[in-house]
C-alpha cells in the first residue's frame, strides 16, 4: 500500500523596497552648511597681510595664539562636512542610478566627486591637532612650521573642484535623462561648471566659494523631491 504525501508548495513573499528616507539628503544639507562654515573660519583665522609690511613667521605664531577658538571651529566644521558628505554621496548615487538608463555613469561620477572632496577636507584639517594645541604653548613651536600651516589652512580645504564634477554629472543626468527637474539640471551645470573651472585654474582655491553653494542647491532639491 502506497501512501501519497501531498506536496507542500512554499512561496517566497515578494518584498517591495522601502522608500528612500530623508536622512541622506539632510546630511547633504548639513555638509553644505558646515562646509561653508569651514571656509568662513579659514578666512577668519588668516594672518593679516599688509602692503609694504613683511609678515614674519614669529608674527604668524603671535597671530594664531589669538584665534585658537576659531581654529577649533575650523577643525570641527571641516571634519563634520567631510563625514556628512559620505551618506549624501551614497544617496545621490542611488537616486541617479534609479533614474538613468542601466550602465549610466552619472550616479557613480557624482558620488566619486563628493567622496574625493570628503578626503580632501579630512586632509585640509589634518594638521589642526598638531598646531592648535601648539599655539597654546607657542614657545614649543618652530615659527617657520607655523607659517607653513597658515598656507595649508588657507588652501587645502578650499579645493572643492571635484564637487564641480559631481554638479556636472547631476546636471547632465537631469537634462538628458530626466533624473531631476530641469531647473536643478541648469543650476547644477552652471554651478558645477563654475566650480570646476575655478578648480582647474591657477586660482583653484576659489572653488571653495562656489562649491558649498552647489552642494546646498543639490541637497535642498533632493529634500524637496523625494518621490
Amino acid at each position: 500500500m502506497s501512501t501519497t504525501v501531498p506536496s507542500e508548495t512554499t512561496s517566497t513573499p515578494q518584498t517591495r523596497p522601502a522608500p528612500a528616507g530623508r536622512a541622506w539628503a539632510l546630511s547633504g544639507l548639513g555638509a553644505a552648511v558646515s562646509g561653508g562654515a569651514g571656509i568662513w573660519f579659514s578666512l577668519a583665522v588668516s594672518p593679516p597681510y599688509e602692503t609694504g609690511t613683511l609678515l614674519t613667521p614669529e608674527a604668524v605664531v603671535g597671530h594664531y595664539t589669538t584665534v585658537v577658538p576659531q581654529l577649533l571651529g575650523f577643525h570641527v566644521t571641516t571634519v563634520l562636512a567631510a563625514v556628512l558628505l559620505l551618506p549624501f554621496a551614497a544617496g545621490l548615487y542611488r537616486r541617479l542610478a534609479s533614474r538613468t538608463p542601466g550602465g549610466s555613469l552619472h550616479g557613480l561620477v557624482a558620488m566619486l566627486g563628493l567622496v574625493v572632496l570628503s578626503a580632501v577636507l579630512v586632509l585640509g584639517s589634518g594638521l589642526n591637532t598638531e598646531f592648535v594645541f601648539g599655539f597654546l604653548t607657542p614657545e614649543m613651536l618652530v615659527p617657520s612650521d607655523a607659517s607653513f600651516y597658515s598656507h595649508w589652512v588657507a588652501t587645502i580645504s578650499w579645493l572643492w573642484v571635484t564637487a564641480g564634477v559631481s554638479g556636472l554629472a547631476v546636471g547632465v543626468a537631469a537634462l538628458r535623462h530626466g533624473a531631476a527637474g530641469r531647473g536643478l539640471g541648469v543650476a547644477s551645470l552652471a554651478l558645477g561648471g563654475l566650480t570646476l573651472l575655478l578648480g582647474v585654474s591657477p586660482l583653484q582655491y576659489m572653488a571653495g566659494f562656489v562649491g558649498p553653494l552647489l552642494l546646498l542647491v543639490l541637497a535642498v532639491a533632493m529634500l524637496r523631491n523625494r518621490s
